[in-house]
């Protein structure tokens, strides 16, 4: 498990999901520091370690990254940790669609794909 805050490689996110799940990785994005938590076996420990690194947790949300789908369909939005009343998110999904938005920018800026420039 670690933070990533610089480019990834999708090979290298395909090596941690052969490892862990086969077809996923778990991961955790802030979307106000624009870094994420990544290869953990649950959502919440991704959490846990971006917390002890100075994240608020309103900015924190789970996701999963199927780094052999295409780019559009790579990201899905289902964490238990996104459940969040307070927040208006009732859902394990995201609802904000401006959240799930950021969420996606931040996804592009931080995996470098074999298949963009």
């Amino acid at each position: 498990m670690k933070i990533i805050s610089e480019k990834i490689t999708i090979e290298e996110i395909r090596k941690m999901a052969a490892e862990m799940f086969g077809n996923l990785v778990k991961a955790v994005v802030d979307i106000e520091k624009e870094i994420m938590a990544i290869d953990g076996e649950l959502h919440a420990d991704e959490e846990v370690l971006l917390l002890e690194n100075g994240s608020d947790q309103d900015n924190l949300w789970g996701i999963n990254i199927y780094p052999d789908l295409p780019v559009n369909e790579r990201i899905e939005f289902d964490s238990m940790i996104n459940l969040r009343p307070r927040q208006g998110n009732r859902t394990r999904s995201v609802d904000n669609p401006d959240v799930r938005e950021k969420i996606l920018i931040i996804i592009n800026k931080l995996i470098k794909d074999e298949n963009t420039a």
